[in-house]
Order: structure tokens, then C-alpha cells, then sequence
């Protein structure tokens, strides 16, 4: 019975693998429709974010099989309970790399754009997403703790990125709503790190049993 339940934590763990690489796929689509002015990558975008809201309904249909048909003990549990939460969060991250395609749409054929810091802010939104679900597969809980803390280096380039805007409409008002849509798409990028430190908050919990808003 115990070996079934962990083929299906195992099964889990992977789909939860396949989800976290969806969502990088789709913020990678959203910033080369944005960079690269690519009206394919915003149709793959929307496509991505599809396929992350049915994975996530697949995943928490995986994960009440789990919680009804089988025995989990506390620290079993805790990992279902953490992969339910988790899910949520990316299907949010989904839907905001969709909502940067979106607005990619407004700002093609511009090259001012490439002069900013998003490129940037995207890497390390992408690397923040794989990060905290490889702690959640390995039960890292140092790598759960490192995703946290990197959050800061997303906030300092948003904070950049929202210099170098002001700077830009300074030196020519034309480019006022070029910025906005930028600004937009740099907040989303911000909410992006939140969501995965949210998901490296869970795996603390997931491994710990402690999580950061319980305590406050």
C-alpha cells in the first residue's frame, strides 16, 4: 500500500516538474514577443498558459486522489497540502506571463525597450520559478530559503527598471505611455518572484511544518 502512495508522490513531484517548466516556457515566450516583437510568441504564450491551467486541475484532481484513497501521514500531508498551494501560485505566474504578451502587442517596433533592465528581471524571475520547485522535488530546504532571499535582486532591478523609465519620459514626453506599458509589464515580472517565493514558502512548510505567515 505505502509503495502505491509514493509511486504517486513520485507522480506528482513530476507533474509538478512539467508545470514549473511551463511557466518558464511562457514567461520566456512573453519576453521574446516583447523583445524580439514576435507575434508567434504571443499566440504561444496564450497557448502555454492554456496548457498551465489544465495541468493545475490535473494536479489538485491527482492530489485529492492522494488525500481520499490513501493513508497520508503528517509529513504526507504537508507535501500534498504545499503542492495544492503551489499549484495556485503558477497558474498565476501563467497568467501574467499571458498578460505581458498581451501588452506586448502595444509596443512592437520599438528598440527602446531593449536598453532596460527587463531582460534582466525576467532571467531571474525564470531562475526564482525553477529554483523553488526544484526545493520542493528534492526537499532543499536551503535552496527554498536561497529563492527567498533572491527576491531582492528582482526588486532591485524593478526599482532600476523604474529609474531608467522615469529618466526616459524626462528626456522626451512621446515616450510616456512606451514606459507605462513597460512599467506594467516590470510589475508583473515582480509578482512573478513574489509567487515563487510564495511556492518556496510552501516547500518550507512542506518540509518544516513552520510557514512564514503562521508565525507572523
Amino acid at each position: 500500500m505505502r509503495n502505491k502512495f509514493d509511486e504517486q508522490l513520485e507522480n506528482l513531484n513530476l507533474e509538478l516538474i512539467k508545470m514549473g517548466a511551463l511557466c518558464e516556457d511562457a514567461i520566456t515566450a512573453s519576453m521574446r514577443a516583447l523583445l524580439d516583437g514576435d507575434n508567434d510568441m504571443i499566440i504561444k504564450t496564450t497557448e502555454i498558459e492554456k496548457e498551465i491551467d489544465d495541468k493545475e486541475r490535473y494536479i489538485e484532481a491527482l492530489c485529492m486522489k492522494l488525500l481520499l484513497k490513501q493513508q497520508p501521514v503528517a509529513s504526507d500531508l504537508r507535501l500534498i497540502s504545499s503542492a495544492l498551494k503551489m499549484i495556485s501560485d503558477m497558474e498565476r505566474i501563467g497568467d501574467q506571463a499571458a498578460d505581458i504578451a498581451e501588452i506586448t502587442k502595444f509596443i512592437k517596433n520599438n528598440n527602446t525597450k531593449s536598453i532596460l533592465h527587463i531582460k534582466d528581471m525576467a532571467d531571474a524571475a525564470i531562475k526564482m520559478v525553477t529554483d523553488s520547485i526544484d526545493s520542493y522535488v528534492k526537499k532543499d530546504l536551503a535552496l527554498a530559503k536561497y529563492v527567498m532571499q533572491y527576491d531582492d535582486v528582482v526588486d532591485k532591478l524593478f526599482s532600476e527598471v523604474r529609474k531608467e523609465l522615469i529618466v526616459l519620459v524626462y528626456q522626451n514626453q512621446r515616450y510616456g505611455e512606451l514606459c507605462l506599458d513597460i512599467l506594467m509589464i516590470a510589475k508583473y515580472l515582480e509578482r512573478i518572484g513574489d509567487h515563487a517565493v510564495n511556492i518556496a514558502e510552501w516547500v518550507e512548510y512542506s518540509i518544516t511544518g513552520n510557514h512564514k505567515s503562521y508565525e507572523d
